[in-house]
């Protein structure tokens, strides 16, 4: 009896401790949000809408996508850009980087905004008079030359307060603007003129000009050591090529096999063109036929291949090392063997299409290295 006693007591005491352990609270999780670790590596970013004002195609704000991990969205910085009249986010046209000020600043058809790159914060909004176009920041950092909207005239703008220093005035539509990489030069594209002209930015007068070229000026761009510039002009399926030690058109190109039909936006066959900065190739848009046509980047500028593409292309640029194309269209493309690797898609996993694309180059959340938004050429002689 005394033993079933004791065995009975030693069984309801591990039962109990048992018990007793599997009621034990258990700890909650820790909910805290983390922070957000310092970027690092190569970002793409795109200002949206890019597009005109089709917020379909991304939405508004600066996109930012993780180059070197599959492209993958990462973050997504607001930033005003409001049509005065409706408050609807307006055109973005043209985006450009100083890496100094670790700004990035957008043009929309009203404004030019300044965004810390580091905090995402807008440091300035300003409303430009005759509206804005497609900007360009000087290597240094330190000064842009922005156009009106297809006004008459550019204006070159202190990168740090926002303030004029200088317009440069006697054109009929400002349009597209390349600052070169050297620092030398810069290329203004009158919308409404087939003569591309040449600023200096020491004294911010029109020194020089290449041309005239077919029709008036589309998007453009250049080699690095600024002796040639390519060029879209209206009703050209193709490109033309001027030599900028002459001033003299030198080429032209029309797509082979391939027709002209209309186009839903920008009212050229090809609005679009940018040199793999290695500059052994040439990339040209084609709108009706939805397609990127390759080219050889020297004489004879050899037609080579083309990419059929999800929709109609009105821009193209590279990464600074040009390992991948950037079309306006969305896709990602691997330069080297031509697939498309894969589309930019947003936090809501709908498809960024966009104009207004560039890299930037981050260290411990530092920009230290940017690209451009035109394909420029990057051999540097």
């Amino acid at each position: 009896m005394k033993t079933n006693t004791r065995l009975f007591i030693t069984l309801l005491s591990a039962v109990t401790l048992l018990s007793s352990a599997a009621w034990k609270p258990v700890a909650k999780p820790n909910t805290a949000k983390k922070a957000a670790l310092p970027l690092n590596g190569r970002y793409l970013i795109a200002a949206v809408p890019g597009v005109r004002d089709y917020l379909g195609y991304g939405g508004h704000g600066l996109v930012f996508f993780d180059i070197d991990h599959g492209h993958k969205f990462v973050k997504r910085i607001a930033f005003k850009g409001l049509h005065p009249k409706n408050g609807l986010p307006s055109n973005v046209k043209g985006v450009g980087v100083s890496i100094p000020l670790h700004s990035i600043y957008v043009t929309t058809l009203e404004t030019l905004e300044r965004i810390d790159l580091i905090t995402g914060k807008l440091i300035w909004e300003k409303p430009i008079e005759h509206g804005c176009d497609r900007l360009s920041v000087a290597p240094d950092g330190k000064t842009m030359y922005l156009p009106s909207l297809e006004s008459h005239y550019w204006t070159v703008i202190d990168c740090e307060t926002g303030n004029t220093i200088k317009v440069i005035d006697g054109f009929n539509g400002s349009h597209n603007t390349i600052y070169a990489l050297s620092g030398q030069h810069v290329y203004l594209a009158d919308l409404k003129n087939t003569m591309i002209k040449i600023a200096d930015p020491k004294t911010n007068t029109v020194v020089g000009q290449v041309g005239p070229f077919a029709n008036f000026i589309r998007p453009f761009t250049v080699n690095g050591s600024e002796t040639k510039i390519f060029v879209n002009c209206n009703e050209l399926l193709g490109f033309e090529v001027g030599d900028l030690t002459t001033g003299k058109v030198v080429a032209h190109k029309v797509i082979e096999g391939w027709d002209k039909g209309p186009v839903r936006r920008h009212g050229c066959p090809s609005h679009g063109i940018g040199l793999t900065p290695d500059e052994k190739e040439l990339w040209v848009c084609d709108g009706f036929n939805m397609r990127l046509h390759i080219f050889s980047a020297v004489e004879p500028y050899q037609q080579l291949t083309t990419i059929p593409l999800q929709d109609m292309p009105g821009w193209i640029t590279f990464t600074i090392n040009g390992q991948y194309a950037y079309p306006s269209s969305g896709e990602v493309i691997d330069v080297k063997t031509r697939k498309i690797l894969t589309l930019l898609k947003d936090e809501d996993y709908n498809t960024v299409e966009c104009e207004k694309m560039l890299e930037v180059d981050f260290k411990d959340g530092k920009p230290v290295r940017a690209g451009d938004q035109f394909g420029l050429g990057r051999v540097m002689k």
